[in-house]
């Protein structure tokens, strides 16, 4: 994995943000999201998505799947970026260091604030192969038949800072 490529963070515009936000939505109730749902849920013209989507599938931010249906869905990268702009926009991450841990279900990384402080950031991966029995040992899946590692590893994270704030 080494360290976490964000070179292109500062080269996405808005509207690439409002798209893969739109990815992120569409996910909640579809495997993979359709072009027309994921143009509707950003309000940005199809033409327009379409060539967005192609940009943001060549930096696998977003990934095709042509399978059963045709759509897009979100990478972990594509979910880093969204989580790392969040944060920015918060003015809790300035600037990103590298890896200082990995471990059977999230990498760490050294981070600073805007004054220089040092952070950990825990970016969580579940679905690694040391880790594939999730879905009976925890209780993120609850009785849902089928949901991605990507919202698992959502669901993981929100849980674990809900405890590190107690």
């Amino acid at each position: 994995m080494g360290k976490l490529n964000v070179t292109l963070l500062r080269y996405l515009s808005r509207e690439d943000f409002r798209v893969l936000t739109a990815v992120e939505m569409g996910m909640k109730n579809h495997e993979v999201v359709p072009g027309s749902l994921i143009s509707s849920i950003a309000g940005v013209k199809p033409g327009e998505c379409l060539k967005i989507l192609r940009n943001l599938a060549k930096h696998r931010l977003v990934c095709y799947e042509h399978k059963k249906s045709c759509g897009y869905r979100l990478t972990f990268l594509g979910y880093d970026y969204l989580a790392l702009k969040a944060l920015a926009n918060r003015d809790v991450l300035y600037s990103i260091g590298s890896m200082i841990g990995v471990g059977k279900e999230s990498d760490v990384y050294v981070v600073a604030n805007a004054s220089g402080k040092l952070f950990a950031l825990k970016v969580h991966r579940l679905g690694r192969t040391s880790f594939r029995k999730l879905k009976e040992k925890r209780d993120y899946h609850r009785h849902r038949h089928a949901t991605s590692w990507i919202y698992l590893s959502r669901l993981a994270a929100m849980k674990e800072f809900a405890y590190m704030k107690e």
